[in-house]
């Protein structure tokens, strides 16, 4: 079954260890620790995406990892709004895109999974927030890979589909095995990160 599909098909359950999965692998990105999110995994444990005990375990892993405002906007569109942009205010914007490195951008795409995480989980919530996650954790991957399409994104589609299909096909039981796949992708993630970090240095 593709990715689509079982996600399309999840229960709340297999949808928020989904996302949790994919923001799970990203956290070095946050620079957070690798129990940071563990808290949530039990919740799901403990009776499913229960909305006060996620709710309350969402608001601690945010203030942990100073996760950015989800209601932060971006600008207006250039030539839109009162007063369309100059030519020199279009060329600075695009020499500051210029200059934020795919590390920045893999990060802003992290803060964003876990800033528009559900804080009162119900099924359409998740289901919008694990499609969001699937396609965030797979453009991180692009971003961080050698090539594009390449291993590592190869890898985390797998693990994407992973997690799914042990959740359809255990329920609560799938969740151990699911943290231990996402808890290999954080690994290999970091160590992504710590070698792109020393190749700048």
């Amino acid at each position: 079954m593709s990715l689509v599909d079982l996600i399309a098909q999840a229960d709340e359950r297999g949808l928020a260890a989904s996302g949790l999965a994919c923001l799970d692998r990203c956290v070095p990105l946050l620079g957070g620790d690798d129990e940071v999110l563990r808290p949530l995994w039990s919740s799901l444990a403990d009776g499913g995406a229960d909305g006060d005990a996620w709710g309350e375990r969402l608001a601690k892993a945010r203030a942990e990892l100073d996760s950015a405002d989800p209601s932060a906007a971006p600008g207006p569109a250039p030539g839109s709004g009162p007063g369309a942009e100059t030519e020199t205010g279009t060329e600075t914007e695009a020499e500051t895109e210029a200059s934020v490195s795919d590390e920045d951008r893999a990060a802003a795409l992290a803060r964003r999974m876990l800033a528009t995480a559900p804080d009162d989980p119900c099924a359409s919530a998740l289901r919008a927030w694990a499609d969001a996650c699937s396609a965030a954790a797979l453009q991180i991957h692009r971003l961080l890979d050698v090539a594009a399409d390449g291993p590592l994104v190869a890898a985390e589609l797998r693990r994407q589909v992973a997690v799914l299909e042990l959740l359809a096909g255990r329920g609560a039981g799938g969740l151990r095995p699911a943290l231990e796949v996402s808890t290999e992708g954080r690994r290999v993630l970091r160590a992504v990160v710590s070698r792109r970090a020393r190749g700048r240095s």
